[in-house]
């Protein structure tokens, strides 16, 4: 299937495992550096003891167990939906309940999946392979070559973490090939050449990684080659955030790209040729770039001044790739924006290009063709306003390929659970394949967007869902949840989770769509980056402050809530606006912002915060970082820190070091690290839901009505 050739998105933010950086010397300005070990004895003893005090003050809320049996069966529940990826005339899945916690990678067929019970086929029982291997195995994926997809490199992760295992595995002997390729716990990247070809990016040793701990060199690697004994083909540079190959094997087609990310945003992309040289493709650094058999899509972030016109940030342009690669530059524009209207994925047909488009928050869903040398736009008939996605099954390998205009359409929001639908262009009727049901009762609860003003008089929308019987009489018990960076959206998601232990006891959701995120395209985030970034922190006060205007709730019964970027949000603002909350749930945060940059893959998010080594990027990034901010003789609101010790991605050491601070200036934080979960902090059924109820109880037990 064609791909975005450069697409990073804060999930691909991975680093080293193996290289979890030993604990600095302590200095005067940041005694807790040994809590950075993050294996240490006594940093672990430290987590420890934390743990257990946080656990004695948060189970002895009354529903405690009873949240978390609730959650443990939801999350276990048979009748989530199987997601699935399509290998050729099977779809894989992997799937988790009661019986199978580490997990299932099993398939089916399409005729079967459309049954209400299918009948699945188990390819790899994860449970029983890390039994036998006696490794907490944690499933992260798998690479299959086609046509026939018999041969899949698994990616097998430690305990949750980002860092991996490669192993070879064969789909029809259902068994790791004797003389396959594997690769050692490292961040690696593996694409297939062919069957006995790949290219790998991974830890060659000393100097093969970035400053970021990704791959930084790209080598030829053989069957039954010693991995020493790989060619090098391809090298970035130590300061990149990592470097790539990927390969493009549709029949005709057929295309390989190197490239270099030089930050998180911007890559210098190198078409391989016929004779072995490469072609530094000449393009916005910052642009997306998907070749699509004899045409090429491009997806901007910034304007784009080319062939006399300007395209404008957030416009997805289509040309012709051999005219292209020759130097004209003629384009037609499929997508540009408007002040409401984004761009918010793109997906590729045989013969049409689906866009997922967001207006005010909302998904709409177009489809684009061509037609006696004209592009044509069609808009689907698809269910709105919500969260809608589609995704192409077109597998460009077969030559006749039966769903090679088919789709699979996605559909839910804040009170109607998950579906999914298969569609094919040219047609708005749809086949309802499967549903997630109703896990709470949404009679008489309600949703409506609101907009408030921020600082600089910018209006920043937010969902608020209502409970029922829920009134503006400043009495109800409010969440409000951001994230607010990398241009992530924040849509309307279906919870089970806050359906029955948040809106069904009369606690009010809020999720606002502060600038940093991707609600209104890339400038909406932009203006919300480096020396801007207070302004995410701005508008998410702002929507605080309108919550207590118009009464939905109190300083008294509002509690906020973010994750990794999110919970620098959090942290940073509880400490600029603490009058405005009582509670907080950091979960996996950066907090130290001096020291990010030097922890793990924090390296590669100096483009969206600023180099802290820099005196006059420290200048701005110092005035929000919540490590250096915290001061004794404030009145702030209680917190609850969650982290992982498994995380490779944002460093533990974060929310270690911030608690062990506040607790010295007498703030007693609540702190609780799982030992396992990677970057999101639990690496199970019964781990996550733990740690749902742990974090429930303490926003109940913070706000519940007075």
């Amino acid at each position: 299937m064609p791909r975005l050739l450069h697409t990073l998105v804060p999930a691909l933010l991975l680093a080293t495992a193996s290289a979890l950086p030993m604990a600095a010397t302590p200095t005067p300005d940041d005694p807790y550096l040994w809590l950075e070990d993050v294996q240490g004895e006594k940093a672990l003893a430290w987590v420890r003891e934390r743990n257990a005090a946080t656990r004695t003050q948060l189970q002895a809320y009354p529903d405690f167990a009873k949240m978390r049996d609730t959650f443990r069966s939801i999350l276990d529940s048979r009748e989530k939906i199987p997601y699935f990826s399509r290998q050729g005339d099977r779809l894989y899945n992997f799937w988790r309940d009661a019986d199978h916690q580490r997990g299932l990678w099993r398939r089916t067929t399409l005729a079967e999946y459309r049954k209400a019970q299918p009948n699945w086929e188990t390819v790899v029982d994860l449970d029983a392979l890390a039994k036998a291997e006696k490794e907490n195995w944690v499933w992260s994926g798998a690479s299959c070559l086609g046509p026939d997809y018999r041969r899949c490199l698994l990616r097998l992760s430690r305990g949750g973490a980002d860092a991996v295992v490669v192993r070879e595995f064969d789909v029809q002997a259902k068994r790791f090939v004797d003389d396959g390729f594997k690769l050692p716990e490292a961040k690696s990247q593996v694409d297939w050449i062919d069957e006995n070809t790949v290219y790998v990016g991974t830890d060659f040793g000393p100097g093969s990684m970035t400053d970021s701990g990704y791959p930084r060199i790209v080598k030829r690697w053989q069957r039954g080659q010693p991995l020493a004994q790989a060619v090098t083909v391809f090298e970035g540079k130590p300061k990149d955030v990592y470097a790539f190959a990927t390969v493009d094997r549709t029949p005709g087609f057929e295309r390989t790209l190197f490239g270099r990310a030089s930050d998180f945003y911007n890559s210098e992309l190198s078409l391989l040729q016929a004779d072995g040289k490469l072609q530094v493709l000449d393009r916005p650094s910052d642009s997306d770039f998907t070749f699509w058999r004899d045409r090429l899509l491009v997806q901007l972030r910034s304007d784009w001044n080319v062939g006399g016109k300007t395209w404008p940030a957030g416009s997805l342009l289509v040309t012709d790739a051999k005219a292209y690669l020759a130097g004209k530059r003629e384009f037609t524009a499929l997508f540009t924006p408007t002040a409401t209207r984004s761009l918010a994925g793109v997906s590729i047909t045989r013969s049409q290009v689906l866009l997922n488009v967001l207006d005010n928050v909302a998904g709409k869903l177009e489809e684009w063709h061509l037609a006696n040398g004209q592009w044509q736009r069609r808009e689907v008939k698809a269910p709105f306003p919500g969260t809608l996605g589609a995704s192409a099954l077109h597998d460009p390998l077969l030559k006749d390929d039966p769903l090679a205009e088919a789709y699979l359409v996605t559909y839910t929001d804040f009170l109607t659970p998950d579906s999914l639908m298969l569609g094919r262009t040219g047609s708005d009727e749809r086949e309802l394949l499967k549903a997630r049901p109703a896990f709470f009762d949404a009679a008489g609860i309600r949703v409506e967007q609101r907009f408030a003003t921020s600082k600089d008089g910018t209006k920043v929308p937010y969902f608020v869902v209502w409970p029922a019987g829920a009134k503006a009489d400043g009495k109800n018990p409010t969440l409000l949840y951001g994230y607010g960076g990398f241009e992530v959206s924040q849509q309307p998601w279906y919870s089970a989770g806050f359906g029955t232990a948040w809106y069904a006891h009369g606690g009010v959701l809020v999720v606002a769509n502060i600038r940093g995120g991707g609600e209104f395209g890339p400038a909406w985030h932009q203006a919300a980056v480096k020396a801007h970034k207070q302004k995410s922190y701005d508008d998410f006060a702002a929507v605080a402050e309108d919550i207590i205007a118009s009464k939905i709730s109190t300083p008294a019964q509002l509690g906020i809530e973010g994750g990794s970027n999110g919970g620098l949000l959090v942290g940073a603002v509880m400490l600029q606006r603490p009058e405005l909350f009582k509670a907080v749930v950091c979960q996996v945060p950066l907090l130290d912002m001096k020291r990010y940059h030097r922890l793990l893959a924090g390296a590669s998010w100096m483009a969206e915060y600023g180099d802290p080594d820099k005196p006059e990027e420290w200048a701005w990034i110092s005035k929000y970082s919540p490590y250096q901010n915290v001061k004794p003789g404030q009145k702030l609101p209680k917190v609850l820190f969650i982290t992982s010790t498994r995380d490779d991605r944002v460093h533990p050491g974060h929310a270690r070091k911030m608690t062990a601070r506040m607790t010295e200036l007498g703030y007693a934080p609540l702190y609780y690290e799982n030992i396992e979960g990677g970057h999101g902090a639990a690496a199970d059924n019964v781990q996550k839901a733990d740690m749902m109820a742990l974090e429930f109880s303490f926003l109940w037990q913070q706000l519940g009505r007075k």
